[in-house]
């Protein structure tokens, strides 16, 4: 199959997040990790809850926030009027879900003392430095937030980012877990258009350690995007040898923690002409001005359960 040409974007331009509480969301996004508050709205959003079958009402409070100055990568930061179950709540480290946004840092043991002084949690004591086969070199320790949601700070050690003052830039990959990791990669390189950044078979007791699995297991994982482009990415993961309950159901506006991402498009009917030639059944909603961007939209799923919106102006 042809890669697609049809994405105006080589990256996701924002992952939407239900909250319960938009105020203690932004005290992390903005407050302490500095991100740009892009826009507000307040109050019913007939486009939204048209775009996600809900009603008006169901929509208490949004916003958008992101890395000054980037145009993907950002979090659609979505309140709901009672909302429903967290998407994480009780998972396993391997249970199938769209799992962790990726935030880039600058210098994460310094990073990692400050969140500490100021009350934050981390899932280990101490955050691990490696080298993946590809020779990249990172840190990264993995912090809870709300709504259950689980952050993973990111530091690429040979990297230059455009980070706030604070010393934070994001999203990078949005992390998925799936069951078969050929069939999700299929997908963003055919479908989405996406270029596999890397692909390692990750193992051993370190590995073991660092994640909290079983003796024997591994993870495949590859990140997708564009080599010029570092936010907005993809990290698709697959854990060998251990069997995860599949929560992608569960990631459904008015849930809470990560629901889905937003793409923009040049041609949505060249899109939907794609899909269709594909067997990939997708859903039109119309024109629709939301915070995160406006315009002609449709959704689909990726293999594992993904939510797609597709935008094109």
């Amino acid at each position: 199959m042809m890669k697609s040409l049809i994405l105006s974007m080589s990256a996701w331009s924002s992952v939407t997040v239900g909250v319960a509480d938009l105020d203690e969301a932004l005290n992390l996004w903005v407050g302490e990790f500095g991100l740009q508050l892009i826009a507000q709205r307040e109050g019913e959003d007939p486009d939204l809850a048209r775009l996600w079958v809900l009603e008006p009402a169901d929509i208490a409070r949004q916003a958008l926030v992101g890395t000054p100055g980037e145009e993907s990568g950002h979090i659609h930061l979505v309140e709901f009027n009672e909302p429903g179950p967290a998407v994480r709540a009780g998972a396993q480290v391997f249970d199938l879900c769209p799992k962790n946004l990726d935030i880039y840092v600058r210098d994460l043991p310094e990073r990692h003392r400050e969140l500490q002084a100021a009350g934050r949690q981390f899932h280990t004591a101490h955050y691990s430095e490696l080298t993946a086969p590809n020779g990249v070199r990172f840190r990264e320790i993995h912090m809870p937030s709300h709504d259950r949601l689980n952050v993973v700070l990111l530091e690429l050690l040979d990297a230059e980012l455009p980070f706030t003052d604070s010393g934070y830039a994001g999203v990078g990959p949005l992390v998925l877990t799936v069951d078969d990791a050929e069939r999700e990669k299929s997908f963003f390189s055919n479908i989405i258009g996406l270029d596999k950044l890397s692909d390692n078979i990750l193992g051993g007791p370190d590995i073991e350690k660092m994640i909290g699995l079983p003796s024997g297991a591994a993870l495949d994982v590859s990140i997708w995007g564009k080599s010029e482009e570092p936010f907005g990415q993809i990290e698709i993961v697959e854990y060998r040898g251990v069997e995860g309950a599949d929560l992608y159901p569960r990631a459904r506006p008015k849930s809470r923690g990560i629901l889905h991402i937003a793409y923009t498009v040049r041609d949505i009917d060249e899109l939907t002409a794609l899909l269709d030639r594909s067997g990939i059944p997708w859903t039109d909603h119309g024109r629709v001005d939301t915070l995160p961007v406006r315009g002609q939209a449709i959704h689909f799923q990726s293999p594992a359960g993904l939510r797609i919106d597709a935008f094109s102006e």
